[in-house]
């Protein structure tokens, strides 16, 4: 069987190689990012459970494998301090994915610039 890039030239095979790697790395972030946004939802879905709950209601908290009885205002200031992290890391991460593509379509487009500039001289001999 034929090596499809014996013909492409060793600086193509390596542009070609850094595409996929910053795929790969794409695909990371964005189901970091992901599971990052279900949590983000699950966490604001508590806090707003938390707020129609009267004052003397009986607030659980989990604290690894246990729960631990807590005041309904700690534990909304608990939620609310998770959520301003979590959004934070959310952020940061929509910002990765976002360089990521710039730098994958860019690359994809030398690419595909060098792979025509390469075709062309090769018909041409």
């Amino acid at each position: 069987m034929a090596n499809p890039q014996a013909g492409i030239s060793p600086q193509i095979q390596q542009q070609l190689a850094m595409f996929q790697q910053i795929q790969q790395q794409q695909q990371q972030v964005s189901s970091q990012k992901m599971q990052y946004e279900m949590t983000l939802r699950e966490t604001k879905r508590a806090l707003e459970e938390l707020s129609t709950a009267a004052e003397d209601t009986a607030v659980f908290f989990s604290a690894g494998s246990i729960l631990i009885q807590k005041k309904k205002g700690a534990v909304a200031a608990d939620l609310q301090e998770r959520i301003d992290s979590v959004e934070l890391r959310v952020g940061s991460l929509d910002k990765q994915e976002k360089a990521m593509t710039a730098k994958a379509s860019q690359l994809q487009k030398q690419i595909q610039d060098a792979l025509a500039i390469q075709g062309g001289g090769q018909a041409a001999q």
